[in-house]
């Protein structure tokens, strides 16, 4: 676990099943406040689930979810998002049609100051510079990396206490995956805790303090993210070495 940092968000004995067919075995995940914490693992070991579940779109069927120390379980995700949780899913699901700054100003659909949300819109627009151009074009018009930093810039726009990215970096060039992982380390420095689910194992361990392994539903490992990177098992499992 991340030492005696307080959590801001923690995810105690968490069980999930799709029908009769168990998805999450009791999985622990802590993330501490200042904190990137990935979890890497396979095609199916329940990385996905685990979000969702947090998220409120699957139910669990034990165990507890707390943000900043409140119970969040078994919450609605239109109940989540305003305590301070955002997503970004996998597959961007941006509105396709609208534009580059609808989609953004869609993220901050539930906030009322107009002055707050304008300046997060600047700060979104200085991760991502690519965007400032493409604000009136429609989102769906945009590369699949330029749609990434939408989806991620989006997120923001809800002002979350914690964000969580599921496989951020699939499928785009590695020019494009350095930019996020570059703006993943600013987003934890400007006070936002990020949960990073990732198959980019390499990327993942360097930009995070502490990692989880998942493997069929399970943690099976879980250290600060450099002893991971080290681990024999870990480099031969998913670092290719």
């Amino acid at each position: 676990m991340p030492g005696e940092i307080m959590a801001s968000l923690e995810v105690s004995n968490l069980s999930v099943r799709y029908g009769k067919v168990p998805a999450l075995h009791e999985v622990s995940v802590r993330i501490g406040r200042g904190q990137v914490v990935t979890i890497i693992g396979a095609n199916g070991a329940g990385k996905s689930t685990l979000m969702k579940a947090i998220m409120g779109l699957v139910k669990p069927v034990g165990g507890s979810v707390a943000l900043l120390g409140k119970p969040i379980t078994g919450l609605d995700p239109d109940r989540i998002v305003p305590l301070g949780i955002a997503l970004v899913p996998e597959g961007r699901r941006l509105f396709a049609p609208m534009t580059v700054q609808e989609n953004l100003e869609m993220g901050a659909y539930r906030r009322v100051d107009p002055l707050e949300v304008a300046r997060d819109m600047e700060r979104v627009l200085q991760y991502f510079p690519d965007l400032k151009a493409k604000l009136p074009l429609p989102a769906g018009s945009l590369s699949g990396g330029q749609q990434q930093m939408v989806a991620v810039a989006r997120a923001l726009m809800a002002a979350p206490r914690v964000m969580m990215l599921d496989e951020p970096t699939i499928g785009l060039a590695p020019a494009v995956v350095d930019v996020i992982a570059h703006v993943i380390g600013e987003i934890r420095d400007s006070g936002v805790d990020v949960l990073l689910v990732e198959q980019n194992a390499e990327m993942a361990l360097e930009v995070a303090d502490y990692g989880y392994v998942m493997e069929q539903g399970r943690v099976v490992l879980a250290a600060p993210a450099g002893e991971l990177a080290v681990n024999p098992e870990v480099q031969r499992a998913y670092l290719g070495i």
